[in-house]
């Protein structure tokens, strides 16, 4: 581990490679869908189930906004509400954003690591929601000399889900590294010998402790934001749910 040479398949980057935003901040977002003239607006708000749904519902319910149905065991992938005119529909974390770029969904919940990893350009992001509190790292195992590797300026070979994120900090540190896209079970990849470190997202850091892995650097904290279409904003429905939520969110961290 951490030599220069016999890298397997992976993608290498270096400093002034790395370009989070590329084409995705050219693209504009499509106009919501068309309301026919008298009929009543329906906003659709799209959640992704999970730690980020679970800590979103007590927000939702604060501002007045119940599922008809518990999301996590329904079938059903919309959902109606306590509130009239306002529906959840339930997707994969990833593609929310796709979602709400494409007017297909008004407002949405998802991660910052989510908006950075797969395309948050363009979107509204009016409110910092709190919630889902954790961190993108760096990890290792335990006893690999993690900051003589990179003083040494040695090619790092690093597994991740987080491509984008990964790429732009590495690039910005001026480091070689080669990435290896991974789906799950990050923690692996050390252990085995396939990378020399990971990039994920931590909560407790108890897996990798259980795992023997350690962090060794922070990229940056990660929490979920409320996005919304820019032309949903056209609607007069959607500045109050915007305010509920900013509020019912300040709410919750004073408490």
């Amino acid at each position: 581990m951490g030599g220069a040479g016999g890298r397997g398949p992976g993608e290498g980057t270096r400093a002034g490679s790395g370009r989070m935003n590329g084409s995705m901040a050219r693209r504009r977002s499509p106009a919501p869908r068309r309301i026919p003239p008298g009929h009543p607006v329906t906003l659709t708000i799209a959640l992704s189930k999970g730690r980020i749904l679970d800590e979103t519902l007590p927000l939702l319910a604060t501002a007045g906004i119940v599922p008809s149905e518990d999301p996590e065991t329904s079938r059903k992938l919309i959902l109606a509400t306590s509130r009239p005119g306002v529906s959840l529909m339930i997707v994969r974390a990833s593609d929310v954003p796709t979602y709400v770029q494409w007017g297909a969904a008004d407002l949405g919940v998802a991660g910052k690591d989510v908006l950075l990893e797969h395309g948050g350009h363009g979107l509204y992001q009016p409110v910092d929601l709190g919630i889902a509190r954790c961190r993108m790292s760096v990890a290792t195992k335990r006893g690999y000399d993690w900051a003589g590797t990179v003083q040494r300026g040695a090619r790092i070979r690093v597994a991740t889900k987080y491509v984008e994120i990964a790429r732009e900090h590495f690039a910005a540190k001026g480091m070689h590294v080669d990435l290896i896209k991974l789906y799950g079970s990050m923690e692996l990849a050390p252990l085995s010998g396939l990378a020399d470190a990971i990039v994920d997202l931590v909560s407790t850091g108890n897996t990798l402790k259980a795992n023997d892995l350690v962090e060794v650097e922070t990229i940056m904290p990660i929490t979920a934001r409320l996005v919304v279409n820019p032309a949903a904003l056209k609607l007069e429905a959607v500045k109050p749910l915007v305010d509920a939520l900013a509020a019912a969110a300040a709410q919750g961290a004073a408490a």
